[in-house]
């Protein structure tokens, strides 16, 4: 297992690619077709994947016949193995590589996107920074990240749930809810920031559908992602007192079974200058 370095460019615990499916992968895929519209992409040889985990993105750009080529990149070698095996489209190309110092050189893109990464990075604006270096001009780099304090409703069930029962989840709670690029307005700092022109935010919702209490719980106490590195830094008393605290919350005074909760995200686009 990797564990989050705060001195490294990744933040995120990293483990297992079929554990990451389970708890965010899934939905990654469901919002990553909705992203690449908002991104408004849709010509141009050569796109770059910031942070493509398990490949959802890169996949779904791969529907796009227009795209010769579309690199991911990601910090963590499992996700990068796992990504390599999802598909045999030549024209996926995955390494490992660090959004800090992105591997290649200047203008090589003509677009570069990023899903759900942005608020794992430490200095997240030297990676905003080193998306635009890469694009060519006129290119666009387009990026999106949860709304983790106002609009992620299975998050913040763990987190207000954990956070009555110990004041450490309390902060981890305060550090989910004040990571970059996760509040209204942070994405578009950055990218004006980064020299970026013709910059849109906006807000992108879908639903994340649960079968059952387990099929949410079960990412939980798993390798990957804060949720499970918390719960993993717990006894078995107290593991269990928060899972039946949580499957509380989730069920609502209605019987186990599927639910569906919103999930919003911020989303940014911006043209690199001519």
């Amino acid at each position: 297992m990797s564990a989050p370095d705060t001195t490294s460019s990744s933040t995120f615990m990293t483990g297992d690619g079929d554990g990451y499916e389970r708890q965010m992968g899934r939905f990654s895929a469901r919002l990553a077709p909705r992203f690449i519209e908002f991104s408004g992409i849709s010509t141009g040889e050569r796109v770059l994947d910031v942070g493509c985990g398990t490949g959802s993105l890169a996949l779904a750009l791969a529907g796009n016949r227009a795209f010769k080529r579309i690199d991911g990149v990601d910090f963590s070698s499992i996700y990068v193995e796992f990504a390599k095996r999802r598909g045999s489209d030549p024209r996926l190309q995955f390494q490992v590589a660090d959004a800090c110092a992105l591997p290649f050189d200047d203008a090589t893109f003509d677009h570069t996107v990023s899903l759900l990464m942005l608020a794992f990075v430490p200095q997240a604006d030297a990676a905003v920074r080193e998306m635009r270096r890469v694009t060519k001009p006129g290119g666009t780099v387009a990026a999106a990240m949860w709304d983790a304090r106002g609009g992620l409703t299975f998050a913040r069930m763990f987190w207000d749930t954990a956070a009555m029962l110990d004041p450490q989840a309390a902060e981890r709670r305060a550090r989910a809810h004040s990571r970059p690029m996760t509040r209204p307005g942070d994405l578009t700092r950055s990218w004006n920031a980064a020299g970026l022109c013709n910059v849109v935010e906006d807000s992108l919702t879908i639903r994340m559908e649960f079968s059952s209490f387990a099929d949410y719980w079960a990412p939980m106490e798993g390798k990957d992602g804060p949720f499970a590195e918390y719960v993993g830094s717990l006894d078995s008393g107290h593991r269990e007192a928060l899972r039946e605290a949580v499957r509380a919350a989730y069920v609502g005074g209605d019987p186990d079974g599927p639910r569906s909760f919103a999930a919003t995200c911020w989303a940014a686009r911006g043209t690199v200058p001519r």
